[in-house]
């Protein structure tokens, strides 16, 4: 694993969290994920309070990862290939603004590098992506039960695609990536 100082961090809603920490734990090069409610109105949102829109926050993964290993770029598009960018508020069965996506960043340095992304996804669409572009105004960890929810739970509900994990490898390994570890996928 690589020196906690080399970690950096960055903030995907892509609807119902638990299929997207996930999805995002099984890639080489994530080193943590993080089930949680970004960009509240309220201070330390319950579950309750998210899903009934009361603290408007997203459901939201902080995926922390090793820089020497992924960059900012291939960690978004492993992201775009699991959402519905056109989508307003919803991903899968679940819809509300808790489940709208986003990128939110917390270095202002890295918004270009997104920016170039978001640039891709619509040029591939046709049109531009519903995905927020934010920076993160907060970040709260869900409940206990949330976290890791399907690995706790195998077969639980999940709108994620998991075959596009995949498609990621194959794109990693066409621009020359070696994995130390196999691919859970």
């Amino acid at each position: 694993m690589a020196a906690a100082a080399n970690i950096k961090f960055i903030y995907l809603a892509g609807g119902c969290f638990w299929g997207v920490s996930e999805y995002f734990s099984r890639i080489p090069g994530i080193v943590s994920v993080t089930a949680g409610y970004a960009n509240s109105k309220l201070d330390s949102p319950s579950y309750e309070q998210v899903k009934s829109q009361q603290a408007d926050a997203a459901e939201t993964v902080k995926v922390g990862y090793d820089p020497s290993k992924l960059t900012l770029t291939e960690i978004l598009r492993a992201f775009f290939l699991i959402i519905d960018p056109l989508s307003v508020n919803r991903q899968g069965e679940d819809s509300g603004r808790s489940y709208r996506t986003g990128v939110y960043y917390t270095d202002l340095s890295e918004k270009p590098e997104i920016a170039k992304v978001f640039s891709e996804v619509e040029r591939k669409l046709g049109k531009q992506p519903a995905t927020e572009l934010l920076p993160l105004e907060n970040f709260f960890k869900a409940e206990e039960y949330h976290q890791d929810y399907l690995k706790k739970h195998p077969g639980g509900y999940c709108h994620v695609n998991f075959k596009n994990l995949q498609i990621f490898k194959e794109e990693l390994e066409k621009a020359g990536h070696r994995f130390e570890k196999p691919w859970q996928i």
